[in-house]
């Protein structure tokens, strides 16, 4: 257990991985350190077979903390996008079966946690936005390349130029989402989906999950240190003070 993680033994090789820096588990680059930690860490341990995501809120993630980046400076900013570009990678290229039981929003960075995963569990509450243009950036670079390995290029084009977000059922038809159930289901429906997972052959599923995203990955790992540029443009802090008084 981290300061903002608590990783729980789920039973039959599955651990759980719950999300909770409070209220809503905006993303910080300290935050998003101890998610990649955790999930290299459950990577490398062979009594862990699945890893399940959760969030302890009503809200799984509703991305970045728009209050701390507000006020980022440039190297702020660089650290922000360095550490949301390692923390994508580390679980889109994460060798074993990785699901996410959405509540809530997962909205801009909070969605990518789920696009990189492998099998999406959610309440019909649930929506899921790449609210980035709405905030006034853009998208670093392993973000940008996951949406467009998860995402037909209508969704991608509604959700990343418009900003706003798809309820669940949308994203059940553009297949962001596999599984809805109600709220009192989404934990069980989700562990057992990854205690399904983990009984797979656990070197047969990581070696088709490579042939499936590692190119992708590789080529996303090589771009890294070219994407660590500040974030910001002129327009960013207005937008973002915008979204946080409800007028975005």
């Amino acid at each position: 257990m981290t300061e903002w993680i608590d990783v729980q033994d789920a039973g039959d090789g599955v651990s759980k991985l719950v999300l909770q820096r409070g209220p809503v588990n905006a993303l910080t680059p300290a935050f998003l350190d101890e998610i990649e930690a955790e999930i290299a860490r459950l990577a490398q341990d062979d009594n862990v077979r699945a890893i399940l995501i959760a969030s302890a809120f009503r809200t799984f993630s509703a991305g970045m903390d728009l209050k701390e980046a507000s006020a980022f400076d440039t190297e702020s900013q660089s650290a922000v996008v360095d550490a949301l570009n390692r923390c994508y990678l580390t679980l889109y290229s994460c060798p074993k079966p990785v699901v996410c039981a959405v509540s809530g929003g997962a909205i801009a960075g909070g969605l990518f946690f789920v696009l990189a995963s492998d099998h999406r569990v959610a309440t019909p509450d649930a929506s899921f936005g790449l609210a980035e243009v709405r905030v006034g950036v853009n998208f670093p670079i392993v973000a940008l390349e996951i949406a467009r390995a998860m995402l037909a290029p209508n969704d991608l084009r509604r959700l990343m130029q418009s900003g706003q977000p798809y309820r669940c059922a949308q994203a059940a038809e553009a297949g962001i989402v596999d599984v809805v159930v109600g709220p009192e289901e989404l934990q069980q429906e989700a562990l057992a989906a990854a205690r399904r997972l983990a009984r797979l052959p656990a070197q047969a599923y990581a070696q088709v999950k490579a042939q499936i995203r590692g190119a992708l990955s590789a080529d996303m790992a090589a771009a890294l240190p070219e994407n660590r540029n500040s974030w910001f443009n002129d327009e960013t802090r207005a937008a973002m003070a915008r979204v946080l008084e409800g007028q975005g």
